[in-house]
């Protein structure tokens, strides 16, 4: 029988081979302003480039350093999600800064099967990101929109390389991997509960959609 995942700790030894804490860098202002960014009460929603938050100095703090200088953008990921939906990757760290309590769902990209594109969500492991936690998540970690604890609506920073999440410029068509290819720099495998099938992303996520309560 299946069971969802036992929810660690980000801080834990579990979640080296998925990312790590950083601890670099002074997030007091990024988090006054993201808690004023749109909260849906119900689904959330996603902006890829922030224009108030990119104006902090935080931003070329991390741009510079945590990026090693190539453009960068800063968005967020805010409201309400229960549900594993789908998992995506890039070809790049992605960072979170949480300014709620809420729950990384996350898997690796070597466990996805090199011949189906399918990836068994049995796999997947949760984490516990407390408010206030900058997150780095490694290019081969998959993840998706994280989930609420408790029920509760959750504010997240998402920084990123410039342009990533955006629209293809041109229809990605071929064999392998490039059927995952969703967005800019976003691969993506679904569920087929998730209804991103009508938005053509590739259903390959295989076993229970997985639901935080």
């Amino acid at each position: 029988m299946f069971k969802n995942p036992e929810i660690s700790s980000v801080e834990s030894g579990k979640f080296r081979r998925y990312g790590k804490v950083v601890r670099s860098f002074n997030c007091t202002q990024l988090l006054g302003l993201l808690s004023k960014t749109p909260l849906p009460q119900e689904g959330t929603v996603y902006v890829a480039s922030d224009e108030t938050l990119e104006k902090l100095s935080l931003f070329q703090e991390v741009e510079n350093l945590e990026f090693g200088g190539i453009p960068i953008q800063i968005g967020y990921c805010n409201g309400i999600n229960h549900k594993l939906n789908a998992l995506e990757y890039h070809r790049s760290s992605e960072i979170n800064v949480a300014a709620d309590d809420l729950i990384l769902l996350v898997g690796s990209e070597q466990d996805i099967d090199p011949d189906t594109l399918e990836y068994d969500t049995s796999k997947v492991e949760a984490f516990l990101v407390p408010a206030g936690t900058m997150v780095e998540i490694y290019a081969t970690t998959l993840h998706y929109s994280p989930c609420s604890v408790k029920g509760h609506p959750f504010h997240d920073a998402i920084i990123l390389p410039r342009g990533t999440n955006l629209p293809l410029r041109s229809p990605a068509e071929g064999h392998g991997e490039i059927r995952l290819l969703f967005a800019a720099n976003k691969w993506l495998i679904a569920h087929p509960e998730s209804g991103l099938g009508a938005d053509g992303a590739f259903l390959g996520l295989k076993g229970k959609n997985i639901e935080i309560q």
